[in-house]
């Protein structure tokens, strides 16, 4: 007999009941160290303070209002997304996915308003990861993702991660965007290089196509810097938004230049609960919190910590991890033994991970995490390798 709950899931026998800080609770009392936080949701870690100030006190006032209606919080929220970043228009959601949809819309309809109406191709990447509807899965276009959802929507060329000449190859008349991760997260904590993304966004100019960029998994502080991007100090014209910028309540966003939104006028888009006063209050004290230099230095001073003692488990037992990936406090380990062995092994230490593509273990711990939090989840790891060295 089927669950009450569908089945797509592969869930673990764990139950958890609290949390505090990287720390969950299992309904055995049982205190586990989060290093999945909620798959980089939980940016500040598990019941914040601020967070649950804030919930509070705007529950009491108003959660839900349709997008019929100004909402003082979303615009709110707006301002200072647009004040600390590229973008001049701000859209917001629920979820990457969901992001991911309009994202897809928008670049098409700039280029339909342009008098383009064939200008409609996006190139995605192997090993990518934009979520699960049909836009996502067809940008995706792995059989996992895609097998027995067909006929796929089309529009999406889907090639080599990284591969630049070949991604020239592909920019045709039809070519509307270029669709990429700075970091990819499902695929394996991939992290594209600097100098290819400044390399993809002067291609993109120099072919008249638009740059939208994936940060649902890598922005929002993941990295040290706000958005991932600012590293290879580029613009792109949108970006999808999700994950940590709600710290652990359905928040999303699109960001985009006025230019790359003009098509997007009264009708052409809408959500019933995107960009609701709850989750905007929420959202203004995420970003409050994270946006703060000192925070984002913060993190790149841990995310150091952290990557250096995982480099020091590798010298000492080179059985069981190949290589450390990231950047900040977006880490993988490249497993030499089947990654979800490693996290596994990891609930029995009472440590949380999460799998990814490439043999790849993540490691995306709350970015409010401790020094103190961070040498113990190297010594849990440390015991993970022994075990599965025995």
């Amino acid at each position: 007999m089927i669950s009450t709950i569908l089945p797509t899931y592969a869930r673990a026998d764990l139950e958890f009941v609290k949390g505090e800080g990287s720390w969950l609770t299992e309904a055995d009392g049982r205190h586990f160290l989060d290093l999945a936080s909620g798959i980089a949701v939980n940016s500040l870690g598990h019941a914040h303070p601020d967070l649950v100030n804030i919930i509070k006190s705007q529950a009491e006032k108003l959660w839900h209002v349709s997008n019929l209606y100004e909402i003082p919080q979303q615009r709110a929220l707006a301002d200072i997304l647009v004040a600390n970043s590229f973008a001049d228009t701000v859209f917001f959601t629920n979820s990457g996915t969901e992001s991911c949809e309009l994202a897809v819309k928008m670049a098409r309809k700039y280029w339909f308003e342009k008098g383009c109406p064939d200008k409609f191709e996006i190139i995605t990447f192997e090993g990518s990861f934009h979520g699960r509807s049909s836009a996502g899965i067809a940008a995706t276009a792995s059989e996992k993702m895609t097998k027995g959802f067909g006929p796929l929507l089309p529009g999406f060329v889907n090639i080599n991660w990284g591969d630049h000449e070949a991604m020239k190859s592909f920019i045709t008349d039809r070519t509307a965007a270029i669709l990429i991760e700075p970091i990819q997260g499902e695929g394996g904590i991939r992290v594209l290089p600097e100098k290819c993304l400044k390399g993809i966004r002067e291609i993109c100019d120099e072919k008249n196509v638009l740059l939208i960029l994936d940060e649902v998994q890598c922005g929002v502080g993941r990295t040290g810097k706000l958005f991932a991007h600012e590293w290879a100090e580029i613009e792109p014209d949108i970006m999808m938004v999700a994950k940590g910028i709600g710290g652990g309540f359905p928040l999303g966003a699109v960001l985009a230049k006025e230019d790359a939104a003009s098509g997007m006028t009264a009708g052409t888009h809408g959500s019933t609960y995107g960009g609701n006063p709850l989750g905007c209050s929420i959202g203004l004290k995420v970003l409050d919190i994270i946006s703060d230099p000192n925070f984002l230095y913060g993190v790149i001073r841990k995310a150091k910590l952290f990557h250096d003692g995982l480099l020091e488990l590798l010298k000492k037992n080179t059985s069981i991890f190949e290589e450390v990936r990231g950047k900040g406090l977006m880490l993988g380990l490249k497993c030499k033994v089947r990654n979800i062995d490693v996290v596994n092994a990891g609930y029995s230490k009472k440590l949380l991970t999460v799998p990814a593509g490439d043999n790849v273990v993540r490691l995306l711990p709350p970015l409010t995490i401790s020094e103190k939090d961070i040498n113990e989840a190297l010594n849990k790891l440390d015991g993970v390798m022994t075990a599965l060295s025995q």
